[in-house]
């Protein structure tokens, strides 16, 4: 069974330095982050500031042209599972003859879909227990804290140390 989910935002992770994707269900009771690379995340923020751009001048990207030469739609964006903390995501098409063909995709490929397209996406139910406990015991908080104050010792430098006054 699946949640359906839209792509709510687009932020920078402060603690693991790294950019993420809010999903929101409709109620806004379920939020999703999605961590994404560097350069996914270049490709993500170009589809915000040129999606505008493209509509305007009614050029078609090459994923829409495909789909209409092959006679083809997107029925849906899924995300289906959460293995070793990286979701993992599907397609799926629907042919002129009711024929559906499931594609994996990278979870960053079917949020871009989802944006450039402006369709919800659908979350598996049971993701949302999962992501729901995700870094939320103590032991796990008590490591995360300990390994950033560790990683925060390990980046000073002795130099910069009384340059601030106490």
């Amino acid at each position: 069974m699946y949640i359906e989910m839209k792509v709510f935002g687009f932020a920078l992770d402060s603690i693991a330095q790294m950019p993420m994707i809010l999903l929101k269900d409709a109620e806004e009771n379920h939020t999703i982050p999605v961590w994404i690379g560097t350069s996914e995340s270049v490709s993500f923020a170009a589809e915000f500031v040129g999606r505008e751009v493209a509509l305007r001048n009614g050029r078609k990207d090459l994923l829409g042209s495909l789909l209409e030469r092959l006679e083809m739609h997107i029925v849906g964006i899924f995300i289906e599972d959460l293995t070793d903390g990286a979701f993992t995501a599907s397609v799926r098409l629907g042919a002129a003859d009711g024929e559906e063909l499931r594609v994996e995709v990278h979870v960053s490929e079917a949020m871009l879909l989802s944006l450039r397209y402006r369709m919800p996406v659908q979350v598996a139910c049971e993701l949302l227990e999962q992501a729901s406990t995700l870094d939320m015991s103590d032991a796990i908080a008590e490591e995360t804290n300990a390994r950033r104050f560790i990683d925060f010792l390990d980046q000073l430098d002795p130099t910069t140390l009384g340059k601030y006054p106490m």
